[in-house]
């Protein structure tokens, strides 16, 4: 009797290297279409949907509450997360005593939910609060004394860190020299030692045992918003009974795709249901940047991690840190509506900043590691870069040559600030805070797949043999495996508005939860053309006539976009994503195209 051949063995289509240069192969090992073969017979599952949760790993059981996340099933109690149960009560004290509060936060998207989530909470109970967001050229990332003894002097009686604030020993302890306390709520990884704080809830300091290290910061600060109104509706404050904090949901989800946190366990469920406020337009400041952005259609993750989040992260980036956060606060349309067109333009400025730098930072690794190949972290770093824009610049390239990349911009006295990104598998983080062990950063944080620094130009060198000689035993395992992973087959006319709803059903999808991939196999392109001057647009038509609208974005100057085009009339293998393309009020079937190969 021979052995059953594992799916994942053979060439999905035969495809062994595409255009792209990848080897296709099913996603779905055998065990795992065993498990998708169960759930569509003990649950009554779809077959294609059943394949889509095999393929991420979700067990037979678990299926139907996969398909219908709830915050009441999938948020443990707050106070299994340390410290908790102290910042409750401090924030209890506050909102009783009626203290003055200062927010501080950090500025980007997660630090602006993060703030606006406090912001509105306190609001709520009539405490008086403002929030610090510092700026990220002259003041980098997180507390600093200087804007601690400001806050306090305007009159703080209370400072609530927010996604920051894991690490800032020096700035905690200029709060505990003028004797005002400090609540830090944050999720970047940190060592053992912890700054001076009344309570530090973050899931991934190294004694918290909550299992909740995948959450933003947005996700930490509402569960901890959960302790808190617990608490005072058990002291009997009667605003406790009307508030609505499902109704801030949107913000959560908001950080929690914009952060670019696994979308697992109580993330999916943030993100789910915070879709479903989003959609309401209830909250101000995100109705006036879906309308700056022409939203057509309900509210997806693309909209708010590719339309609304890098509106907001302009402000950070290049103007003013606090606009975001403002913006979220915000309950009057008009004064939102102000606000939305700044970052619009802040955006559209951002765009011709990137672009104009990221041709150099390409230049320069060319310059400096050739194809990249032989590269097991990339670093580029030049004087004239903004250093606003740095995390857009390593996160292009870690696109472009598949490998961890920093991009560092050095002011005039030579100390550098940079931002790095990551592959699945490698975490930059612990390699950013190693860099800080060794002296060779002068400071450094982040998570596993982005991290942040600051290092003098004298070291830039030695970060670079460092960091390479940390990478180089594990990144080329990583890349050196170019696979596309492949859920299954479909024509263009098994691509349909109903296909779609059911895979809707299974998002969201993103970090850790991937969007399902299909291969079109064996469907002639009977047209391709160039849209714009960077995506390739082509028509797929079946054996039986049907036709799918496709779209390679950014692949023009592409391998793949070079043989979309010069193919008009040939038989291909198409392998992308499906979507709703929303146009004068219809849906219309879409594929992203990822990747093809010839038909032979």
């Amino acid at each position: 009797m021979t052995e059953p051949v594992d799916p994942v063995s053979r060439a999905f289509l035969g495809v062994e290297n595409s255009t792209s240069g990848q080897r296709w192969v099913s996603r779905l090992d055998q065990a795992a279409q065993n498990r998708a073969l169960a759930m569509t017979q003990v649950h009554g599952l779809p077959e294609l949907i059943s394949r889509v949760l095999a393929g991420r790993g979700v067990a037979v059981d678990d299926a139907p509450a996969f398909l219908d996340p709830t915050i009441r099933s999938l948020m443990p109690d707050p106070h299994t997360l340390i410290d908790c149960d102290k910042a409750a009560a401090r924030l209890a004290e506050a909102i009783g005593k009626r203290q003055r509060v200062a927010i501080f936060g950090d500025y980007d998207v997660d630090g602006a939910a993060s703030s606006a989530l406090m912001s509105r909470f306190l609001t709520h109970f009539e405490v008086q609060s403002e929030i610090y967001i510092p700026d990220r050229i002259f003041e980098g990332y997180g507390p600093n004394p200087n804007a601690i003894r400001q806050l306090i002097a305007g009159g703080a009686q209370l400072i609530v860190t927010v996604d920051c604030g894991s690490t800032s020993h020096e700035a905690l302890q200029a709060a505990a020299v003028e004797n005002c306390d400090v609540v830090v709520i944050d999720h970047h990884q940190m060592g053992h030692e912890l700054p001076p704080s009344v309570a530090l809830v973050n899931p991934n300091r190294q004694d918290d045992l909550s299992g909740q290290g995948h959450l933003c910061a947005a996700g930490v600060v509402f569960m901890v918003l959960v302790a808190t109104a617990r608490l005072l509706r058990e002291q009997g404050d009667p605003r406790a009974r009307t508030l609505d904090l499902l109704g801030w949901l949107d913000l959560v989800a908001l950080a929690t795709v914009c952060d670019v946190v696994p979308l697992k366990g109580l993330n999916r469920a943030y993100v789910v249901k915070g879709l479903m406020t989003a959609r309401h337009m209830g909250n101000a400041g995100l109705a006036a940047l879906f309308r700056k952005a022409g939203l057509g259609g309900p509210v997806t993750p693309y909209h708010l991690g590719f339309l609304v989040g890098p509106r907001i992260n302009a402000g950070g980036r290049i103007g003013d840190a606090a606009l975001g956060s403002r913006l979220l606060t915000l309950d009057d349309p008009t004064e939102a509506d102000v606000i939305a067109e700044r970052l619009d333009e802040l955006n559209r400025e951002r765009q011709a900043m990137e672009a104009a730098m990221l041709a150099e930072a390409e230049a320069e690794v060319i310059a400096e590691y050739g194809d990249g190949e032989n590269a097991s972290v990339i670093i580029t770093a030049r004087d004239n870069w903004h250093p606003g824009i740095v995390g857009l610049l390593a996160a292009r390239l870690k696109e472009k040559f598949k490998r961890p990349a920093f991009a560092i911009a050095f002011d005039s006295s030579g100390r550098g600030t940079g931002s790095g990104r990551s592959i699945p598998g490698f975490d930059l983080g612990r390699m950013v805070r190693a860099g800080v062990e060794e002296g060779l950063l002068v400071k450094g944080g982040g998570h596993a797949m982005a991290a942040g620094l600051t290092v003098e130009r004298a070291n830039l060198g030695r970060l670079r043999a460092s960091f390479e000689a940390l990478a180089e035993t594990v990144v080329p395992g990583l890349v050196g495996n170019h696979v596309l992973k492949i859920d299954g087959a479909l024509s263009a006319s098994g691509a349909t508005i109903a296909l779609i709803d059911l895979l809707e059903q299974a998002g969201p999808y993103g970090s850790g939860h991937s969007q399902p991939i299909f291969a079109v196999p064996s469907h002639r392109i009977v047209d391709s053309r160039l849209i714009g001057t960077a995506h390739v647009k082509a028509t797929l038509q079946s054996m039986d006539g049907t036709r799918l609208e496709a779209i390679a974005f950014r692949a023009a100057d592409t391998p793949l976009g070079q043989m979309l085009l010069s193919s008009r009339g040939s038989q291909v293998h198409v392998a992308g994503c499906l979507s709703a393309d929303h146009w004068q009020g219809s849906r219309r079937v879409q594929l992203r195209i990822l990747d093809a190969a010839r038909a032979l």
